[in-house]
């Protein structure tokens, strides 16, 4: 008996559209985690990329928990003496809110070369208007938040 490896080429790609208003970002970021890995799939196979493309649109009002907009810092370095540059997730949110839940993801991933590959499925838009229409993505419903 043989063990059955997805390919590439034979996975089949939905796309899907994710309503970010009033989500969690964790929350949030490990479903669309889970869909671009295609870890929701029977045929998940963890070296290949067989999952889907999702859309999120409403970034700009996507939820941190707890102190996390004024405590949580991203950073950015230059690689010369004295260029950390530093911002909090409520600059980061008023300036590129798509920015925060890109970061999330991303460290959700594995660190490989598939990664890389998986983070271009996920087109992330500030507003409730995107252009992928011709795709006709289907809304994806996530799991109720709990109050």
């Amino acid at each position: 008996m043989k063990t059955w490896m997805a390919k590439k080429e034979e996975a089949e790609r939905n796309w899907w559209i994710v309503d970010a208003a009033d989500q969690r970002v964790g929350r949030l970021a490990t479903t669309l985690a889970t869909l671009l890995r295609g870890k929701h799939k029977p045929t998940f196979t963890p070296h290949t990329d067989a999952g889907d493309f999702v859309v999120v649109i409403n970034t700009d009002k996507m939820q941190l928990t707890g102190d996390k907009l004024n405590t949580k810092t991203y950073f950015r370095h230059s690689r010369f003496f004295g260029s950390l540059k530093e911002k909090t997730a409520a600059q980061m949110q008023t300036e590129d809110s798509t920015f925060i839940i890109h970061e999330a993801v991303r460290g959700m991933l594995p660190t490989n070369k598939l990664s890389r590959d998986l983070m271009k499925k996920m087109k992330l838009f500030k507003g409730a208007e995107h252009d992928h229409a011709a795709q006709k993505p289907q809304a994806y419903t996530l799991p109720s938040k709990k109050k």
